[in-house]
């Protein structure tokens, strides 16, 4: 399983290779299979490995391994490789040391994996539960030196199978070790052969190509001299004072030191620091009051280097119109959305909304056309197909009474803001009635829409019940010393940020306690609820300030208002979601089964 991870660059180099050509080195490529993500409870199930040099294949290794239990069921569908095929396979230990006899000494050999974090990290474990060291290899991972000679213009990620069909490989990664290092082979190939047009051909150039620094980091590393240790916002302005980009830290100089070292990869950051003229910084008490900064400052700058919450206000909600025969619609932003309107939101898109409403429409029979109904146009309207299809009562002609469709409508209104359960249980039996014909793809369809009902609505109900309370003030502990607490107090008024403090304080003070929180209501905003859902932030404001106050840490120390949410509103839906989410992969992993036996029946 090689494509997984975080990938890196980790050398050891003697005096002897420094400057050693790169066709006179041994490579030898690793690619594990285990049964899961993590190397202290996961273990080996099979290991492949390929021996070149010069561009010639001279050795390959493959054996499976006895993981010592049960492989996971989706493992098997997803590789192919059942607890029958185990059974006799050596154990770690035998097919560990015949892997390292294979391999050769860390001064003739350098290691290369896809990924390599993986598949050495579990290669390491093995060691240490072995109880021998593991050999200083130079690592090699093909994941991130691809990065700096293939452009996003040529490949949509770097994934395996991506780069291995880019380079023409001769063998298609399908999850199995040693398929997997073959093809990791090619790409390695390809990767040297480009690297040569950059003059790299040593070990030694290598490392230095994927080690670099710009010149204008080396130029602009003073620009993190004399910032303070603490938390707070970091701006890099050029010349004219734009503002470039934007970030936030729990420690403004450390943070800033590392754009101007090898560390920094990303092409676009590269290119920001050559044209930033200076860093400004904002300190800043504590990190949420950073990190909430940090988004109104993007939303009112929107730096051209920065990706996300450039524009928080166009977010996409869905809403029902008001006029005497509503319909849904999608709106973007929420500054006319309050508790009369009937809305849901904020999605992911305009794709996702529009699934959303379409799960809407399976649900209530309400109207999807857009023209707005009046005596006089129903006069000269005509109905559409579904009248016949029992999905609309037709109001357009007049066929359904204002008092019918008002009482769909109100049905509506109240399954979206108060009890989705009827939305759910709708579209299950819909998915079931589906499913028992063999009507899978249209199945699949139902869950999708009924998934992004539940993560706009879930969202949307989060953040009405959040915007309602008119004060909370939460407290966090940092630290403690003896009976010295560090605390961190936080003011939120009607979903807003309004002050934050850092404050040292004797347990259970109680009267200090008080003291810190009448200074922290002091010192905040005034905040003013102008009756829409977001009456003074953004809605990803609102839900950075949910996720701190939902944190196990944070005691809420006093509130003034109501902070609830209905027992079957779209949150209650999120166990319905998860299961979603199960079948979703089973489904998947069904599906890759399928296709990688399809290929093996054709080979």
């Amino acid at each position: 399983m090689a494509e997984r991870g975080n990938f890196e660059l980790n050398w050891q180099p003697s005096f002897d290779e420094l400057g050693k050509s790169l066709i006179d080195t041994t490579f030898v490529v690793v690619d594990l299979e285990t049964t899961g993500g993590s190397p202290s409870e996961c273990s080996i199930t099979e290991i492949g490995a390929v021996k070149v040099r010069g561009g010639e294949v001279i050795g390959e290794f493959q054996t499976l391994v006895n993981p010592g239990g049960p492989i996971p069921p989706f493992i098997t569908v997803l590789t192919g490789i059942t607890d029958a095929m185990v059974l006799t396979a050596p154990p770690i230990g035998e097919a560990f040391f015949s892997l390292l006899e294979f391999i050769g000494s860390p001064e003739e050999t350098i290691l290369v994996a896809h990924n390599a974090p993986f598949d050495i990290g579990f290669l390491r474990a093995s060691a240490q539960r072995l109880s021998i060291a593991w050999p200083k290899y130079q690592v090699v991972d093909t994941a991130r030196i691809t990065r700096y000679v293939v452009t996003r213009d040529e490949v949509r990620d770097f994934k395996l199978g991506t780069l291995a069909a880019f380079f023409g490989a001769t063998t298609n990664p399908e999850h199995r070790a040693l398929a997997d290092a073959r093809a990791t082979v090619d790409v390695l190939h390809g990767v040297i052969e480009r690297l040569g047009s950059f003059g790299v051909t040593t070990l030694e150039d290598l490392r230095g190509f994927t080690n670099r620094v710009t010149e204008a980091q080396r130029r602009k590393r003073h620009f993190a001299e004399g910032l303070p240790n603490s938390p707070g916002v970091y701006i890099f302005r050029d010349l004219s004072g734009e503002a470039l980009y934007i970030g936030t830290t729990r420690n403004l100089r450390s943070r800033v030191k590392t754009y101007f070292t090898s560390a920094e990869t990303r092409k676009r950051i590269h290119d920001m620091i050559a044209l930033a003229d200076r860093v400004e910084v904002i300190e800043t008490p504590t990190i949420i009051e950073a990190e909430i900064r940090e988004l109104r400052l993007i939303a009112s700058n929107r730096p051209r280097f920065n990706r996300r919450s450039r524009f928080q206000e166009k977010a996409i909600w869905i809403r029902m119109t008001d006029e005497p025969y509503p319909r849904l619609t999608q709106v973007r932003g929420a500054t006319t959305l309050n508790d009369e309107v009937t809305w849901s939101g904020p999605f992911n898109g305009r794709d996702e909304a529009q699934q959303a409403i379409e799960a809407l429409y399976e649900s209530f029979p309400i109207r999807q056309c857009k023209p707005r109904i009046t005596l006089t146009s129903m006069k000269s309207a005509s109905a559409c197909a579904l009248l016949d299809l029992g999905k609309c009562g037709a109001p357009c002609i007049g066929l359904q009474s204002f008092d019918s469709y008002k009482s769909i409508s109100e049905e509506l209104h109240f399954a979206m803001l108060h009890d989705s359960r009827s939305i759910l249980e709708t579209l299950h039996k819909r998915m079931s009635e589906l499913a028992l014909k063999e009507r899978f793809e249209e199945a699949a369809e139902i869950r999708n829409r009924l998934g992004a009902y539940i993560r706009g609505s879930a969202r949307g109900e989060r953040i009405r019940s959040f915007t309602k309370v008119r004060e909370l003030v939460l407290a966090n502990k940092l630290s403690a010393q003896g009976d010295i607490e560090v605390i961190e107090l936080i003011l939120i008024r009607f979903g807003r940020l309004a002050a934050s403090l850092v404050t040292k304080i004797e347990s259970n003070d109680q009267t200090k306690i008080r003291d810190a929180i009448d200074a922290l209501k002091a010192v905040g905003e005034v905040v003013i609820d102008i009756g829409t859902i977001l009456p003074a932030s953004s809605h990803e404001e609102v839900e950075t300030l949910l996720r701190y106050a939902e944190r196990d840490s944070v005691a809420l120390l006093e509130i003034d208002g109501e902070w609830t949410r209905s027992v079957f509103g779209a949150g209650h839906a999120r166990s319905s979601l998860e299961k979603l989410k199960i079948i979703s992969e089973q489904a998947r992993y069904k599906e890759d089964f399928a296709n990688s036996f399809e290929r093996s029946r054709q080979r």
